[in-house]
């Protein structure tokens, strides 16, 4: 434990290590000592990946790193016990490569280990409760829509504690930043600490959820104080445009930027209003787009995209009374790093106006362009396609997370099938790890209702996994899940963290 939390210890363990000495020590590690993980997300060995998340919350610790880490570097300060952190940055991949869930496999090891390295009691069950959630902070942020009430209730709910919060925090950055170079970025900082803080309003006597039409009072009357030099008639014209669920989607200074985009448009008569902003701070690039609203919209804008060479990481999809679409997408490079070239930027704009007015066919182009596109030495890696449906993710929508191996304009062909499934896309939330990606829509039906009927969601899911894959069939996806030692339940092959 005195090297472990002592001086520089991923040196002293990385000796230990390379030794011999650590496996031996400790023979549950011994097991993942050089163990491979075959796949394009994980750059290191398990135990290697390990030692070097030690070494990273070691910098959170001493705040080297408070520059990339500013909560999990001041949060850190007020967590009661740091072995506690040191020890469940040690374990949290300790089973990895036993077969079923290593998390859970893991949290029995924790309560064994935790008294032979000098735990208490409190102390071994809070690292066996981090070991067993530890991929919990990261799916929520990456895989959920965290505006979303009920999604920050759930999340609370498992935590329960603001102590557990903190610990969560600061063991989820050491997990994703020792993962390998490039993984971490603005991006995923932004969502985890948007996470923390919406988790520890709720812990602290946050607003309830009764309270919602409050809260959209509260929202309305902000903005028009923002609002101050508009005309009152026309602010009141503005303020009936959005739907109960527009006015707690966003922040008052983001919702009073939306009035004036929408008023310049109006003002010139644009049937079609495209803004772009880049955000440094959180290294991706806004796209605002305001549109006729029709089916199959956000398809023909993420195939727009997809031939830009533009990745949407995130979409916040609202229609307003007046029948028109105000679509938020956030997107990044192929480097993971704001879409910022001004010539680029152009260029992705007109083809998005090509393919809302009809000329661009973005499909068309995408199946031309992959038909002649070089094969690619990443085929090589084999991900069973998976859809699964959540109806209690969400309050009113059907929250549907989908599951394959990512190639050009897989974007486009999910939003086409939903779109020809008659539903509804309120938000999206993409996730890439390697060749893996992980899709989530927030999706309703043409009654702005859940889908709960068990032949709809059967077609559903299986016109989704044709587009994933096509060929693919329900069955096939399951034996592959099998032969591969995945659970259905707990994805033990999506890891967002890892």
């Amino acid at each position: 434990m005195e090297m472990l939390t002592g001086a520089n210890p991923e040196v002293t363990l990385m000796r230990l290590n390379e030794a011999g000495v650590f496996g031996r020590f400790v023979p549950d590690f011994g097991r993942v000592v050089a163990q491979m993980q075959y796949d394009m997300y994980h750059v290191y060995t398990v135990d290697e990946h390990t030692i070097r998340a030690i070494g990273i919350l070691k910098g959170i610790e001493e705040s080297r790193l408070k520059q990339d880490h500013p909560v999990a570097c001041s949060v850190i300060g007020e967590v009661q016990s740091l072995r506690v952190l040191y020890v469940s940055v040690l374990l949290h991949d300790i089973a990895k490569g036993r077969g079923g869930n290593h998390s859970e496999i893991g949290a029995d090891i924790a309560i064994e280990l935790g008294p032979r390295l000098g735990l208490n009691d409190w102390e071994t069950e809070t690292v066996s409760w981090l070991v067993r959630y530890h991929l919990l902070m990261s799916n929520t942020a990456f895989k959920r829509d965290i505006y979303d009430p009920k999604t920050i209730r759930d999340f609370v709910s498992v935590v329960q504690s603001p102590e557990r919060l903190r610990l969560l925090l600061i063991l989820t950055v050491a997990d994703i930043r020792a993962v390998g170079p490039n993984v971490w970025n603005a991006w995923k900082a932004g969502l985890l600490r948007e996470l923390y803080y919406r988790a520890q309003e709720e812990m602290t006597g946050g607003l309830p959820h009764e309270r919602r039409g409050e809260r959209i009072e509260q929202a309305k009357s902000r903005l028009r104080d923002m609002l101050a030099g508009w005309p009152a008639d026309e602010i009141e014209k503005h303020l009936a445009r959005g739907y109960p669920d527009y006015w707690l989607a966003f922040d008052t200074e983001t919702l009073a930027h939306h009035a004036k985009f929408i008023r310049a448009a109006e003002a010139r008569n644009l049937g079609l209003h495209i803004e772009t902003r880049v955000e440094p701070e959180r290294d991706v690039t806004e796209i605002v787009i305001y549109a006729q609203d029709h089916p199959g919209l956000f398809a023909k804008i993420a195939g727009a995209m997809a031939l830009s060479g533009a990745s949407v990481v995130d979409a916040k999809i609202i229609t307003l009374a007046n029948s028109m679409a105000l679509d938020t997408f956030w997107i990044q490079d192929a480097t993971d790093h704001a879409y910022a070239s001004g010539d680029r930027l152009k260029r992705l704009t007109k083809r998005v106006e090509d393919a809302l007015s009809g000329r661009l066919n973005a499909g068309r182009e995408l199946a031309a362009a992959q038909t002649k596109a070089l094969p690619s030495r990443t085929k090589v890696f084999k991900v069973p396609p998976w859809v699964l449906i959540d109806n209690k993710a969400s309050d009113q929508h059907t929250v549907i997370e989908i599951n394959g191996r990512d190639r050009p304009g897989l974007l486009h062909d999910l939003t086409s099938a939903l779109t020809a499934s008659g539903l509804q896309i309120s938000s999206a939330h993409i996730a890439t790890f390697g060749e893996r990606v992980v899709d989530v829509f927030y999706v309703k039906d043409v009654f702005g209702l859940k889908i709960d009927r068990e032949e709809k969601l059967d077609q559903l899911r299986q016109r989704l996994l044709e587009a994933i894959s096509p060929g693919a069939s329900e069955s096939e996806a399951a034996k592959s899940a099998v032969r591969e030692g995945k659970t259905t339940d707990t994805r033990e092959g999506i890891e967002a963290a890892e």
